[in-house]
C-alpha cells in the first residue's frame, strides 16, 4: 500500500468512526426540547425554538413543564403512558404552549426516553384523527393483496409502488444487502424523468458501519431538504450526562455533511429510508429519493414505517419457509448417507456408495474424502497432490470448525496452485485425532457486477473523504470467486459432522472393547506359544540328534533311499527347531520389559553387517548410507533384532541380482524418526502388502527363498512396542523399501 492509499484508507476509517448519533444539531423542520423526567424541567433545547416559538433558548432552559404547556395534567398523564422498553418516538398528541408567537397553536409532540432524558420533538399539528383512520384501510389493502406464493421480488415491487403512491417521492427502490455489505437494487418504482437504478449495485462503503447500526435501531429516517441549515442544541452537552446528547432515535436527528453531499451528487434533495429487518439483522432498505425538497408528514411516516414492518415480516416468513424446505432436504440427504455408512459399517465405504448424494448435499461439483490411508475423489476436483496439501493446511489450523471459502486464492495464499484449480472450498474434519476430512469444491464463477458509479473514494483538500460524484453504470468483472456457500450449507455440514463423529466414536468404543478382548486373548496365546515352543525344543533337538547319530552309526548299512529319508528327517527336525526358536523369541517380545537407552544406529548397522558377512560373502553387494544415521532412544536388544531381520531380508531377496544395492537412511516427519531399508531385489505385489507383517505369512515360495515367516512379524511387534509403526512399498522386480517410524523420545522421560 503506497502513501496515497494509506491516506485514503485512513480517511475511510475516520468516516466509519464519525459519531453520527451525536451530531449536536437537528434538522430544522421541527424543534426539540430535552426534559429531565425526574424534575419535569427543560434542560436542553434546539436553537431554532426562537424561530418556531419566538422564545429565546435561555427562556426555556430550566423552565418547569407546567409553566410551558397548557393542560399540564393531561400531558403528565400521557407521559406516564410512555412505553418503558420502546425507544422509538411515541406520539403524545397535540399540545399548546402558554407563551411565544405560537401560543395556543396545536403542536404535534413526539417523545422517547433515551440517554437518561425525555427527548420531545415538535412539528405543526395536522388532522391526526383522519390520518390514523386512513392507515387501516391502506394496510388492509396492501396485506390483502399478498399471496402465499408471491416471491420476495414481487412483494418488494408491490411495496415500492405503494410507498411511492403514499409519499409522492420520485424514486422508490428496495436495496438488498449482500453478505459483504454491498447491496443491489432489486425493485424500483420511478416517476418519469428520474433515472433507474434497478439491477445496479452500491458498494458497502456507501453506508458505513455506524450508519447500518442506526438503520437497525431506528427503522425510518427522513431528510426533507439536503440543503438545510442544522439547528444546534443549547447547551451542547446533555446536562445529565455531561456528554453530547445521543439522538439515535430522534426523527429530527441531523445527518452527516458527507451524506448530504452524497445526496446532492446524486441530484437528490430529499430522501426517506425505511429499514427491512429480518431475524434481527438489516436485510435491506426501502430508499426514497426526490429531486427537490419534499416534506413528509407524521402520518405518512407512520404508514411507511408500518408497511416496512409488514414487509420485514413477510420476507422473514418466506425466507423461513425456504430455509425449512432446504433443511428438510439436507437432513434427508444426511439420513441417506448415514444409512449407507451403517449398512457398510464404514464411513468411507458409505460415502463411496453414494457419490451423487455427497455432491448434491451442498451443491458442489467435486468432493474428496481423506483418511490416513486413502483419498477418494468424486466429480471435478484438484489433483491429488493439491488435495493432500490442502489437508495438511487444514490440519495446521488451530480450529477444527468447518472451513469455507468462496475465494481460495484470497483465503489460502499458501496454496496458489489450488487457487488456480478451484475457487470454492468447504471442508469438515471427520476425526478429532487424525487429519481425516470431507472436502467439497466449487469452480470459479466469473460474474459481471453493474455498479451505480465506480466504487471508489477520493480525498478533499483538507484530507477528509469526498462522497462519490458519479452514479452512471460502471461494470466490473469479478474473478476468482465461486458461488458463495450459504449459511445452510454450513449448518448442514455441521449436522453431518456431528452425526459422523458419533458413528466414529461408537466404532472407536466397539474397537476399544474388541481390543481389550484381543489383548486378553493375545496374552493367553503368548503364554500358550511360550509353553508349546519351550516344550517342543527338547524333542526336536532329540530327533535331529538321533537322526545324526543313526546316520553316523548305521549309515553304511542303509540303502541310498534310507539315507535320503534319514537326511530329510534331520533337515525337517532342524527347520522345525529353528521355527520353534523363532516362535519362542516372538512370544517373549510381548512379555519382556522394555529397557530404553541411547542406540547409535550407525554402530548397530555396522555390527550387523560384520555379523552377516558370511551370508553375502562372494556376492557383488553395495551398501549405501547417504548420511549418518540418528541416535535413537530405544530398547537396544529388540531394535538390533528388528534391524537384523530387515537387513537379512534385503540381503536374501536381492541375491538374484548380479549387482545388489542395499540403502539405509532416515528422515524426520510429524515429530517421528523414520528409518528405511531399500533393496533392488525381487520385490512384491503391493496388493498383498497387508500380509507382510503377519505370522507365517510368505509372499514367495520356500523353494525360492528360505525362511520361517516370523521375521517381519517380529519386526512389527518390536516397533509397535516402541509406539511406532512399520510399512513397506514395492513393485515386482523393482526392489522393496521397508520403513519404520519411532517417536522422538527424551531419555529422562522414558527411563
Amino acid at each position: 500500500m503506497n502513501l496515497s492509499q494509506e491516506v485514503l484508507q485512513s480517511a475511510i476509517d475516520n468516516c466509519a468512526r464519525e459519531p453520527i448519533q451525536i451530531p449536536g444539531s437537528i434538522q430544522p423542520q421541527g424543534f426539540v426540547l430535552v426534559i429531565d423526567e425526574a424534575k419535569m424541567r427543560i434542560v436542553q433545547v434546539s436553537a431554532n425554538v426562537a424561530s418556531w416559538l419566538g422564545l429565546a433558548p435561555e427562556v426555556l432552559i430550566g423552565a418547569a413543564l407546567q409553566r410551558v404547556f397548557n393542560d399540564y395534567p393531561r400531558l403528565l398523564g400521557r407521559l406516564a403512558e410512555l412505553p418503558e422498553d420502546d425507544l422509538n418516538p411515541f406520539h403524545i398528541g397535540d399540545v399548546r404552549f402558554i407563551d411565544g408567537s405560537r401560543a395556543g397553536v396545536p403542536m404535534a409532540m413526539m417523545v422517547h426516553r433515551h440517554d437518561r432524558v425525555l427527548i420531545a420533538e415538535f412539528a405543526l399539528a395536522s388532522d391526526m384523527g383522519s390520518a390514523y383512520g386512513n392507515i387501516y384501510p391502506l394496510m388492509r389493502a396492501f396485506i390483502s393483496q399478498m399471496e402465499e406464493t408471491e416471491s420476495i421480488e414481487a412483494l418488494s415491487q408491490r411495496s415500492v409502488a405503494e410507498v411511492r403512491r403514499i409519499t409522492g417521492f420520485g424514486r422508490v427502490k428496495v436495496y438488498r444487502f449482500d453478505v459483504d455489505g454491498s447491496g443491489q437494487v432489486t425493485a424500483e418504482a420511478v416517476e418519469q424523468g428520474y433515472g433507474s437504478y434497478l439491477g445496479l449495485s452500491f458498494p458497502a462503503s456507501d453506508i458505513p458501519v455506524q450508519a447500518r447500526a442506526l438503520y437497525l435501531a431506528n427503522r425510518i429516517r427522513v431528510i426533507e431538504d439536503a440543503g438545510y441549515q442544522p439547528s444546534p442544541l443549547v447547551p451542547v452537552n446533555n446536562p445529565l450526562t455531561g456528554a453530547p446528547l445521543d439522538l439515535s432515535f430522534a426523527t429530527l436527528r441531523s445527518v452527516s455533511p458527507v451524506h448530504l453531499q452524497y445526496m446532492r451528487n446524486m441530484q437528490t434533495m430529499a430522501s426517506m429510508s425505511i429499514s427491512i429487518v429480518v431475524r434481527g439483522k438489516l436485510w435491506g432498505l426501502i430508499a426514497c429519493h426526490h429531486a427537490t425538497p419534499h416534506p413528509v408528514s407524521f402520518q405518512t411516516r407512520t404508514a411507511c414505517e408500518l408497511l416496512g414492518s409488514v414487509l420485514s415480516l413477510q420476507v422473514e416468513t418466506k425466507e423461513a419457509q425456504a430455509r425449512t424446505q432446504r433443511m428438510l432436504s439436507l437432513r434427508r440427504q444426511i439420513v441417506q448417507m448415514l444409512a449407507s455408512m451403517a449398512d457398510l459399517d464404514s464411513v468411507i465405504g458409505g460415502l463411496r456408495a453414494m457419490p451423487d448424494v455427497l455432491l448434491a448435499f451442498v451443491e458442489a461439483t467435486g468432493a474428496a474424502v481423506i483418511s490416513e490411508s486413502t483419498l477418494d475423489v468424486y466429480g471435478d476436483t484438484p489433483d491429488r497432490e493439491q488435495i493432500h496439501a490442502l489437508a495438511r493446511w487444514l490440519g495446521a489450523r488451530e480450529s477444527h470448525e468447518v472451513f469455507q471459502s468462496d475465494n481460495v486464492g484470497r483465503d489460502i495464499p499458501e496454496l496458489p496452485e489450488l487457487g488456480a484449480s478451484v475457487s470454492g472450498v468447504l471442508a469438515m474434519a471427520i476425526s478429532e485425532l487424525h487429519s481425516n476430512y470431507i472436502i467439497w469444491f466449487r469452480p470459479e464463477q466469473a460474474r459481471v457486477v453493474n455498479w451505480a458509479g465506480k466504487p471508489e473514494k477520493t480525498l478533499s483538500d483538507n484530507g477528509s473523504l469526498n462522497p462519490r460524484h458519479s452514479f452512471e453504470l460502471w461494470q466490473e468483472t469479478m474473478r476468482g470467486f465461486s458461488r458463495p456457500w450459504d449459511e445452510l450449507d454450513t449448518e448442514g455440514v455441521v449436522e453431518l459432522r456431528t452425526a459422523v463423529l458419533g458413528i466414529v466414536l461408537r466404532k472407536a468404543e466397539e474397537m476399544a472393547a474388541l481390543a481389550e478382548e484381543l489383548k486378553k486373548s493375545n496374552k493367553e496365546l503368548e503364554a500358550f506359544s511360550y509353553s508349546v515352543s519351550h516344550d517342543l525344543r527338547a524333542p526336536l533337538r532329540h530327533i535331529a540328534g538321533y537322526a545324526e547319530l543313526l546316520s553316523d552309526i548305521e549309515g553304511s548299512k542303509l540303502s541310498d533311499r534310507g539315507v535320503r529319508f534319514l537326511d530329510n528327517i534331520g533337515e525337517s527336525a532342524r527347520f522345525a527347531g529353528t521355527l520353534v526358536d523363532n516362535l519362542l523369541s516372538f512370544s517373549q517380545m510381548g512379555r519382556s520389559a522394555m529397557r530404553y537407552s541411547q542406540v547409535d544406529l550407525n554402530a548397530m548397522v555396522e555390527a550387523i553387517r560384520r555379523e552377516m558377512q558370511p551370508d553375502y560373502e562372494g556376492r557383488d553387494l553395495q551398501w549405501l548410507i547417504p548420511q549418518p544415521l540418528p541416535v535413537l532412544i530405544a530398547d537396544a536388544a529388540f531394535l538390533h533384532l528388528a534391524m537384523r531381520n530387515l537387513l537379512s531380508n534385503a540381503i536374501k531377496y536381492s541375491r538374484t541380482q548380479s549387482a545388489a544395492v542395499i540403502e539405509i537412511g532416515s528422515y524426520e516427519k510429524d515429530g517421528k524418526v523414520v528409518v528405511y531399508i531399500r533393496d533392488n531385489g525381487v520385490g512384491f505385489d503391493m496388493q498383498y502388502a497387508s500380509k507382510l507383517f503377519g505370522v507365517f505369512q510368505r509372499l514367495h515360495r520356500m523353494e525360492e527363498f528360505e525362511g520361517t515367516g516370523i521375521g517381519l512379524a517380529s519386526v512389527r511387534r518390536i516397533i509397535e512396542r516402541h509406539d511406532g509403526s512399520v510399512w513397506a512399498q514395492s513393485e515386482l522386480g523393482q526392489g522393496a523399501t521397508f520403513y519404520f517410524a519411532l517417536p522422538k523420545r527424551s531419555l529422562t522421560v522414558t527411563l
